[in-house]
């Protein structure tokens, strides 16, 4: 089944507005919204932390559904740096999310890579990588040299 789409893709005018888009509707609990900034593939991919590789539209929307459930989540993208073609952008950040704990609430990080492709309707999301990150008030330290090689 298709997913309703905006009249005007104006507000994907930019891999930024994608971004924004995307954060917003994480932080309001909106997977509609959500939806609407992916790309209209069967290939494009999410990977939550330590999660699974879902590919398509219904596995992508289904794991927002759950992950948002009732409710909003709390998440911030900081420290993005940005990569840009005309025609793709590549994302990588951090991102603050607020979580509950035994102890109460705490702050979460992940480290994470957003993928877009500018398409006939405006920039869309076609791929979200989020890999584990930590817990703590401060945000993971932007590295120079490789703590793991493979």
């Amino acid at each position: 089944m298709p997913r309703a789409r905006p009249p005007a893709a104006a507000w994907l005018a930019s891999a930024e507005d994608a971004e924004a888009q995307f954060y917003e509707a994480m932080r309001n609990g909106d997977i509609e919204q959500l939806m609407a900034v992916w790309a209209d593939d069967e290939d494009i991919v999410c990977v939550h932390p330590g999660g699974a590789r879902l590919v398509g539209p219904a596995a992508i929307r289904a794991s927002f559904g759950e992950i948002l459930g009732e409710s909003a989540v709390p998440v911030q993208p900081e420290q993005v740096r940005r990569l840009q073609t005309s025609e793709t952008a590549v994302h990588h950040l951090v991102e603050r999310v607020g979580v509950m704990t035994a102890e109460g609430p705490r702050t979460a990080w992940a480290l994470v890579t957003n993928v877009y492709l500018k398409t006939s309707t405006g920039w869309r999301m076609v791929a979200h990588h989020a890999s584990p990150g930590q817990l703590g008030e401060a945000p993971p330290a932007i590295g120079d040299a490789p703590s793991t090689l493979h």
